[in-house]
Formats: C-alpha cells, sequence, structure tokens
C-alpha cells in the first residue's frame, strides 16, 4: 500500500510540473468563442435543414455537379423550383477553375452574380454569336464584393484565368404589368446591363432598425427584384418579426448568429445558405466578436398575383 501511494504521488508531481511547464493550451484550437460551429467534419452530422417553408443549406451537404453550357466549371444547387415551397428563382455557387468560362441562362431568365472569391472577367456583348461579334463592354479583374447583373436574353461572357467562387441567382423577368405599367408609362424601359462594387454604395436609411443596409440594384419600376447586403454588428437584430410575400435567398457571407425561420431556431455562420417562403416567420440576430454581413434576393415592384398565381 505505501509503495502505491508513494507512485501515485510522484504521478501527480509529474503532472503538476507538466501543467506548468509553457507552451500552447491543448484546449486552444477548440475555443468556441473564436472557432465558431465548424463541425463539417462530425460522421454522420449536418446543420442542414430542408422544411415546406424554408432550407438551412451548411457547407458540408453541397453536392458539386457540372454546369450546363460552363467550361471547367462545378456548381452546387442551393435553391430551385423543384423545392416544395415553389420558390421562382435559382440559386448556386459556381466554382470556375482556371480558364473556365460561363454559359447562358435559360431565355427569358436574367442573371445576378456575385464575386465572392477570386478573379473574373466579363464581356457584355450585346451582339455576340458563335463566330464572335462586336463587343461593347469588357470589365476586367472584378474581384471579392464586385457584382454584376445581365438582363434576360442578354449576350455576355464570364471568363476566369485564375479561378473563381461565383454566388449566382437566376430567374424569370416579371415584365410590368397593372398598377407598375400605368405608373411606368408607355414606352416602358427594361433592366440594364449593370457592373458595381458592394462597399462603393451608400448605406440607405432604415427608419426604426440599425442594421446597415445597401440595395445593390436601382430601385426603379422596371425592376423586378433587389439583392440587399445587410451588416449587423454584434448583438444588432432585426426590429421587426417579419412576416410578407416576398421570397428570399440569403448567403451569410461574415460572421455568425441566430436566424429564427418559422417556429425553429438556427445558429448560423459565414457559408450558411438560407430559403425562404413567402409568409415564413423571420429574425436575425448577430453574435460573436466580428459583423455579419448577408446578402440576400427580395423580388419587389411587382403585383404578388402575377409573381405566384398559377
Amino acid at each position: 500500500m505505501l509503495l502505491f501511494l508513494a507512485i501515485l504521488a510522484l504521478l501527480c508531481t509529474d503532472a503538476v510540473a507538466a501543467a506548468k511547464l509553457p507552451g500552447p493550451s491543448p484546449y486552444a484550437a477548440v475555443d468556441a468563442r473564436n472557432a465558431g460551429a465548424e463541425f463539417d467534419n462530425l460522421p454522420g452530422f449536418t446543420r442542414s435543414r430542408y422544411a415546406r417553408d424554408h432550407a438551412l443549406i451548411t457547407p458540408e451537404s453541397r453536392v458539386y455537379t457540372g454546369l450546363f453550357g460552363w467550361q471547367e466549371t462545378t456548381a452546387a444547387w442551393f435553391v430551385t423550383p423543384a423545392m416544395a415551397g415553389g420558390p421562382t428563382f435559382s440559386m448556386y455557387q459556381a466554382l470556375m477553375r482556371p480558364g473556365a468560362s460561363s454559359g447562358m441562362p435559360e431565355p427569358g431568365t436574367w442573371r445576378f452574380v456575385f464575386v465572392m472569391d477570386g478573379k473574373i472577367s466579363v464581356r457584355d456583348d450585346l451582339e455576340l454569336t458563335d463566330g464572335g461579334g462586336a463587343a461593347s463592354g469588357r470589365y476586367n479583374d472584378l474581384t471579392h464584393g464586385h457584382f454584376a447583373y445581365f438582363p434576360a436574353d442578354h449576350r455576355h461572357k464570364i471568363t476566369s484565368s485564375e479561378g473563381a467562387s461565383l454566388l449566382i441567382y437566376e430567374k424569370k423577368y416579371v415584365p410590368p404589368s397593372g398598377g407598375v405599367a400605368e405608373a411606368i408609362g408607355p414606352n416602358p424601359p427594361t433592366p440594364r446591363f449593370l457592373v458595381g462594387y458592394t462597399d462603393d454604395l451608400p448605406n440607405i436609411e432604415t427608419p426604426g432598425e440599425v442594421f446597415g443596409l445597401k440595395k445593390l440594384l436601382p430601385q426603379s419600376l422596371e425592376w423586378d427584384v433587389n439583392f440587399h447586403v445587410m451588416d449587423f454588428n454584434p448583438g444588432e437584430h432585426l426590429y421587426v418579426k417579419e412576416i410578407h410575400y416576398n421570397q428570399h435567398g440569403l448567403m451569410l457571407l461574415e460572421g455568425k448568429g441566430v436566424y429564427r425561420l418559422g417556429d425553429d431556431w438556427y445558429s448560423v455562420q459565414a457559408g450558411d445558405v438560407i430559403w425562404m417562403a413567402p409568409y415564413v416567420t423571420q429574425w436575425y440576430a448577430a453574435l460573436g466578436y466580428k459583423r455579419s454581413r448577408y446578402i440576400i434576393l427580395k423580388d419587389t415592384n411587382r403585383d404578388p398575383i402575377n409573381t405566384y398565381a398559377p
């Protein structure tokens, strides 16, 4: 017994001495305050959830396939009309390898491209054909935070010499009708090709709210959609617990927080995608130590009976 106690005392002494040795903490790499909810390598686990009126699609659930008409590109589809709630748009991530190039969207469909990483060039070519054409504009070196809108049936080409990650939205254009058409008047304009940089745009006032808001597209009535970039400092949140007819496709670009969708509450972080059907309850609060930023699609300027009626 004395021998056993002596050995035990020696082990305890060594453990205390080891604890006093200088060096990094073995727990430093899993500090939950800084590491976030990074569970992508946990076998069988995913934070993704698909419901009738919303979906959370996290990076570990993405499935990449070839992209029709594109060269050297794979895509993960986040939102499509195949979903049970009937979204009228598609949202996907395109990964362009060096030397990649784009194809055209379906007839009658506009395309919005947001650069998440890498570098692309955009050729706005109104008369682009397989044999070439007279280029009306070329935009090089579009990087993180740049965006481009291509109206329906507008010929264009996206290329990347270095590789890029793009967030892309596509939707059939809904022309103005009824009261909107009357407000615009005869010979209404149509949406135009547009290139911009997010942080060049001013914040728009949001009475009663605390977040920063940038609208990436013009607000005139010929546009049937807009894309909002919303910034929240840690601790800030939406004041309104929203329920409305507008559908949403959202990607969290920076930060982390909590999103309420219907009666469910989700921990979310940069890289997560959320789809919200019309009339689902929605609310967000930013947590952590850095700002949250997300981009979100919002259909606008159209009577919902023309957007959602069968």
